[in-house]
């Protein structure tokens, strides 16, 4: 079994992810984790947060001469913006702490602010805004990287982009080179593969920081080169459809998932989006005529690419604050304001790589099994050459 854990607040010291059951001899390299936090930090759209932080991961156990070693490798990810709040959450509790605290007395409407409170009965939401925020994911991350070195052992890649932002929306498929592509730029717009459509986008988010508002949109992650058989039918909980779904929206500011061509299905026949099935007697494989299923049927891989979209709604804070009340007085109230973004749809690409990495690991791992990589490989393999005997 390969589990994860996150902690950490927004504005607390470090993040802090452990993550258990990958086996010994995994190369692990820091840079590449790092670049994958660096691109979770990039494009337009994002706010002051992101030039304060410059993320560098601390892999303190589970790696040694840059390999796993099969024990949970414990991830450290430090704030540098910590400095500014050290008074204001401190550990322990000192005789004028009360008095530098920053509560948060007029929640955001769409954030967990008071909900939040309500649950923990705080009589205000500093608490639960920092661990809600989504500083959270950069832990999120650096496992997704570390899934994703793991993943490469055995050809497969992970990368996203983004297929709208506000009403401006990518009307055609992208090829996986194209996907390629745009995720090897030195520097991110909003990581869509059209720049005509980019660009548009990008007036989009424009208009958003002119009025003080913010803006959504959606982000496709595709898998490449995944093997046909991981996940199940046979329990509901083993159906990797669903639990790739859960894993996308359990990110902050998702609000519903798409695997393969969902909402086209669902206005159609179902002569025109079922994928029909082809033998090629040269190659003796099965081959698709098309991929409207993402890669996905019965909770199945099929061996085509996986593709799984994520839509985002625009996030809570806005410079522009709306309708809220008071905790206090119970008074009518503008909605509080904390730094932040006006659009995350790249980064969320990013997140959404990570948690779709960290799922096929699990499924990886729970299929083909193996103390150590050089087991895994053999098992994997001797799967390969039943497929292709198949």
């Amino acid at each position: 079994m390969l589990r994860f854990e996150t902690a950490g607040e927004s504005h607390g010291e470090c993040l802090v992810a452990t993550l258990t059951g990958l086996p010994a001899g995994v190369p692990v390299s820091a840079a590449s984790i790092n670049h994958e936090l660096w691109r979770r930090q990039q494009g337009f759209g994002r706010g002051g947060r992101m030039k304060i932080e410059t993320d560098q991961v601390e892999i303190v156990s589970g790696v040694r001469h840059s390999e796993t070693i099969g024990s949970p490798v414990a991830i450290i990810i430090r704030n540098r913006d910590w400095q500014n709040w050290t008074e204001v959450l401190p550990v322990q509790a000192a005789p004028d702490s009360e008095e530098k605290k920053k509560p948060l007395k007029r929640p955001r409407p769409g954030h967990a602010d008071l909900a939040g409170a309500i649950k923990y009965n705080y009589r205000e939401a500093r608490y639960i805004l920092e661990r809600a925020s989504a500083r959270e994911t950069t832990a999120r991350v650096a496992v997704g990287g570390l899934c994703k070195a793991y993943l490469s052992e055995f050809g497969i890649k992970v990368l996203s982009h983004v297929v709208q932002v506000g009403g401006v929306r990518l009307e055609r498929p992208a090829e996986w080179a194209e996907i390629e592509a745009v995720n090897q730029k030195p520097e991110v717009l909003l990581n869509c593969v059209d720049p005509g459509v980019e660009k548009k986008m990008k007036e989009v988010v424009d208009e958003a920081y002119r009025t003080g508002d913010t803006v959504g949109g959606a982000f496709e992650v595709r898998a490449h080169n995944v093997p046909v058989g991981l996940g199940s039918h046979i329990t509901w909980d083993s159906r990797l459809d669903g639990r790739l779904a859960q894993a996308i929206v359990s990110m902050q500011a998702v609000k519903g998932v798409e695997i393969g061509s969902a909402e086209e299905a669902a206005a159609s026949f179902g002569s025109k989006v079922q994928d029909t099935i082809h033998y090629d007697r040269g190659r003796s494989e099965f081959f698709r005529g098309a991929n409207k299923a993402g890669g996905l049927e019965g909770g199945i891989t099929n061996g085509q690419d996986l593709v799984v979209r994520g839509l985002l709604k625009p996030i809570s804070t806005l410079r522009r604050p709306l309708e809220s009340v008071d905790l206090d007085t119970r008074e009518p109230a503008l909605a509080a304001y904390e730094r932040s973004d006006v659009a995350v749809v790249p980064a969320a690409g990013v997140i959404g790589e990570a948690m779709v990495a960290i799922v096929l690991a699990g499924a990886m791992i729970e299929k083909f099994g193996g103390d150590s990589l050089t087991e895994t490989r053999r098992n994997f393999q001797g799967y390969l050459e039943q497929v292709r005997k198949y």
